[in-house]
């Protein structure tokens, strides 16, 4: 990839007020200034000029529809790191809400992926910073993401570390903050360096599969607006998309590398103006094309933990040929698009991010972000470094894996690691859930307490009050970090509890 494409303020600006003309131009006016005089005489290893970094930064953040103070924050990110002008001089010209997201970015780091400790330190300081301002997380991905684009430019073993890191970290947390379209940007752009031959392999199957279908999915695009059309429902874009490089190489490897199987190699996304709209384009589209059995997803009734809401279904369209259909408002289209940052706008009345209304039925950010807040507090009270070590395996089955998300008889959805089975959904609701778990019903059906769940499952604990505690065998197929801690704590206590019977018996009876 090597150098970018070169930006000037007049892009960054003319890119801003054709989403937001009302923008505070004065602010990232001055925010560029005071960054391109910092840096002035400083070039990045691409050779380009290093002001170049934080404007393409910026322009990302843009992308994501990002508030004023956060591309101001971005422009600036660098800056005390880099250059003669400190943190003060910052929250002097910029006030203490900017200078803060500036720290926030500086405490996270340069990360250098050398070692575990390494490694754990980094954990530490990413959950740390995303507790504290999520607006930190949002301005890091933009600058990882300029970074992993000029590869090139650095020696290959540390481009190898940071594409690693990126694939390993960033892009599954920008997952699981709902930013998609981030994820997949993130983790196209690593997997180029961290798996070559994977990458050219499933670029060469990609391109083929997408000039073959490119003329069917145009015909359908077509054949769907006259659909609509003639019914009288309203729609406001349909268009194509393909799957991202590594998603798709992900799904190759789970079906034996056989691209045929890959439904969702390319989908159908239309944008339509109402709910209402999204469930009358579906019963159009079934009414033209079969449905296949079991792919229709309503996430718009049930959404994903991340937020994720969308209208799914696949067709046969033509001689046994299958395409997915994606039905979503503008709102939902965002929200899948940008996850949690798309939530904020900025008050330029009140001086503070707040969320936007049209979002407010959509997502609950702060519900969206406990588990980052439960992370912080674990990394803190996790001293030992022996200790981490031992769970960090199961953190990275927690946070980093694929997810789940299943559903109590109630409707309530739990969010769960791939291959969770029904003891941590049960430890999942309560503790006493889970320790008194007897047995568990999934779909209606009794199912084995060692056995995985699938997303979309039900599932009914059925308890015990009598059980003493949690089987330890349990722990041979608990998969999350919470269960398996639950577990051992309540073997620790029984074993304290009974050298607290046993031993002082023992001593009378030496004594006698």
């Amino acid at each position: 990839m090597g150098a970018t494409a070169t930006f000037t303020l007049n892009d960054l600006i003319a890119q801003i007020r054709a989403i937001r003309p009302n923008a505070d131009f004065q602010l990232i006016e001055r925010a560029f200034a005071l960054a391109d005089a910092a840096h002035k005489g400083q070039a990045r290893m691409s050779g380009e000029p290093y002001i170049q970094h934080p404007l393409h930064a910026a322009m990302i953040l843009v992308e994501m529809h990002a508030p004023d103070q956060i591309i101001a924050a971005a422009l600036l990110h660098d800056v005390p790191e880099d250059t003669d002008v400190s943190l003060e001089e910052i929250k002097e010209h910029f006030g203490e809400d900017i200078a803060s997201m500036v720290n926030g970015i500086s405490k996270v780091g340069k990360i250098k992926y050398r070692g575990v400790e390494r490694y754990i330190e980094n954990l530490r300081k990413i959950f740390v910073a995303m507790a504290n301002d999520i607006r930190v997380m949002i301005i890091k991905f933009a600058d990882r993401l300029h970074n992993l684009q000029t590869l090139d430019a650095i020696p290959q073993k540390k481009a190898y570390r940071i594409a690693l890191e990126s694939l390993e970290i960033y892009a599954p947390i920008a997952g699981r903050l709902g930013m998609g379209e981030i994820k997949g940007r993130l983790e196209d752009a690593s997997f180029k360096y961290v798996l070559p031959k994977e990458y050219e392999w499933t670029l060469e199957l990609a391109t083929k599969g997408t000039q073959s279908k490119q003329p069917h999915i145009q015909k359908i695009i077509e054949q769907t607006k006259e659909e609509l059309q003639n019914s009288n429902i309203q729609f406001i874009d349909i268009h194509g998309r393909y799957k991202h490089l590594y998603s798709l190489y992900r799904k190759l490897l789970k079906y034996g590398r056989d691209i045929t199987k890959i439904y969702d190699f390319t989908a159908i996304r239309c944008i339509l103006p109402s709910t209402a709209e999204c469930y009358a384009a579906l019963g159009i589209i079934h009414s033209r094309w079969t449905p296949l059995k079991g792919r229709i997803k309503d996430y718009i009734s049930q959404p994903k933990p991340n937020g994720y809401r969308s209208l799914h279904t696949t067709v046969f369209y033509d001689r046994g040929a299958i395409v997915e259909f994606q039905m979503r408002t503008p709102e939902m289209h965002e929200a899948a698009e940008f996850g949690i940052a798309a939530h904020w706008n900025y008050d330029e009345t009140k001086g503070q991010e707040m969320m936007s209304d049209r979002f407010k039925n959509l997502i609950n950010p702060e519900k969206e972000i406990e588990w980052i807040n439960q992370l912080a507090v674990m990394q803190n009270t996790i001293k030992d470094k022996k200790e981490f070590l031992a769970s960090l395996e199961e953190l990275k089955l927690d946070v980093f894996r694929d997810r789940i998300f299943v559903y109590t008889p109630k409707g309530d959805v739990i969010d769960l690691p791939d291959e969770s089975t029904p003891i941590d959904f049960a430890y999942a609701i309560h503790t006493d859930i889970g320790n008194t778990c007897a047995s568990a019903k999934v779909n209606g059906m009794i199912h084995p307490l060692d056995q995985p769940l699938k997303s979309g499952d039900i599932i009914e604990i059925i308890t015990n009050k009598s059980r003493k505690g949690p089987n330890p065998d349990w722990l041979r197929f608990a998969k999350t970090r919470h269960a398996k801690t639950k577990i051992r704590q309540f073997a620790r206590a029984g074993i304290a509890d009974w050298i607290k019977d046993v031993i002082p018996t023992a001593m009378r009876g030496k004594k006698k």
